[in-house]
């Protein structure tokens, strides 16, 4: 495959696929609204589709979505009073469930939860101004109203999309392909507000297309990378507050590390394999041949995430390891990576979750995958998806050489919201071949 090939394919393959059904609950939701604030049927008017579905950056899996519902100017008298932002919530809520009464709806701070499978819809009720921004409710210390501009942030993506030959709409949705393969924490608005000044600040990719997107990929990467830390930016169009919930030049260097790594492989057998290393299981794979799958002497038992559940990675995860042997001081296995000393074989690993910012209840799953020629020659490469048992840790042992993976997966509401994985490189000591 040419490079215009997979990067084309790898966009095919991040198209939304239930973009119907959807619009359908966008439809439903409006039309339950519209009925009981203004007493028609309607599925389309007064709505406004919002976020990254609303940008049309979202790619599938998208699990996160926001609608706007403008209520009838004559109804302000009624909230603009004490407790009215709660109890407006609260009254688009009733409406949802009058209509629909055995779907999981719930009142948060400033919207209104819809859940579904694999999907949810904030609902946000709105009061719209003169200059077309729209006033809604924030229910926290008793109740305020604040402001946001969604239409000049939607029109100023669709014009510099339209300025770049629609490469700024592809370079986020790559973006959050790279997000969710790398456990970033990165809101939606933040990638399209990034992607927005990377592209403002250049020219190079004016009229160029797929068969320049592995520069591309690089090129903002580096651009992220080389970023001052900062807490939050200005959104495309409205300039409101962006915030940063974690800093992301580290991982963001990574990738532009492996993107040179791809980008030197370009016409081997191997080159699919690098770039999915950085965009993750959406990039196309290269068709294995009879001859390969013959000579392939141990069973391909790995097992991914992505065939169980969406992945929609807006929440924060990090593992830690602690490694021991009997008689020898204990350490933490980032810091002897981080010391590049070696990991010898016959200790005893336990990993666990030291930081997580998913609200419970949610699930835990993990992975351990064996990679290398002894995993290999032992058949022995696992892979295999395992529930945690209760206490959000895991129990391994440093059995034999290779660059093994342990991964772990935060499920919440049926999509995989946050992950985190950690290399476990064992070296040789002289018993790995007993």
């Amino acid at each position: 495959m040419t490079t215009a090939e997979m990067f084309s394919a790898f966009l095919s393959n991040l198209t939304i696929s239930n973009s119907e059904t959807i619009g359908l609950r966008y439809g439903e939701l409006t039309s339950a609204l519209n009925r009981h604030f203004r007493e028609t049927e309607s599925k389309e008017a007064n709505t406004l589709q919002v976020g990254s579905f609303g940008r049309k950056t979202g790619i599938n899996d998208i699990s996160d979505l926001d609608m706007l519902y403008i209520m009838p100017k004559t109804k302000w008298v009624d909230y603009d009073k004490s407790g009215g932002q709660l109890k407006l919530l609260q009254d688009v809520r009733d409406a949802i469930l009058k209509r629909y009464p055995t779907t999981e709806i719930r009142v948060d701070r400033l919207v209104v939860t819809v859940t579904y499978t694999n999907f949810h819809v904030e609902v946000q009720p709105v009061f719209e101004q003169e200059d077309q921004s729209y006033r809604y409710p924030d229910t926290k210390n008793g109740g305020s109203w604040k402001i946001t501009k969604p239409r000049p942030e939607m029109q100023a993506v669709a014009d510099l999309d339209g300025a770049k030959n629609s490469n700024l709409r592809r370079l986020c949705k790559m973006t959050r392909a790279w997000k969710n393969k790398h456990g970033v924490s990165m809101g939606g608005l933040l990638i399209d507000t990034l992607a927005f000044n990377f592209l403002s600040s250049t020219a190079a990719y004016d009229a160029k297309s797929f068969g320049c997107y592995d520069e591309l990929g690089r090129d903002f990467f580096k651009y992220l990378a080389d970023l001052p830390e900062q807490s939050e930016y200005a959104a495309p169009g409205s300039r409101q507050r962006v915030k940063v919930k974690k800093k992301f030049q580290r991982k963001a260097q990574k990738a532009y590390d492996l993107c040179l790594k791809a980008i030197e492989s370009a016409g081997s057998s191997n080159v699919n394999d690098k770039w999915k290393k950085v965009y993750g299981r959406p990039f196309p794979a290269l068709a294995t041949t009879d001859e390969a799958r013959a000579a392939r002497t141990w069973d391909q038992t790995e097992e991914f995430i992505e065939d169980r559940f969406p992945i929609d990675i807006r929440c924060h995860m990090r593992l830690n390891c602690e490694v021991k042997q009997n008689g020898f001081r204990k350490f933490l296995l980032r810091d002897l990576l981080r010391n590049r000393l070696p990991l010898r074989s016959n200790k005893k690993l336990n990993f666990w979750i030291e930081d997580i910012s998913v609200d419970p209840p949610f699930d835990v799953y993990w992975k351990v995958l064996n990679r290398g020629a002894e995993a290999e020659r032992r058949n022995c490469i696992r892979g295999q998806i395992v529930p945690d048992g209760g206490h959000r840790a895991k129990s391994e042992s440093s059995d034999f050489r290779g660059d093994h993976v342990v991964e772990c997966y935060c499920v919440k509401d049926g999509v995989v919201v946050a992950k985190d994985r950690i290399r476990v490189p064992i070296e040789a000591d002289g018993r790995d071949y007993e």
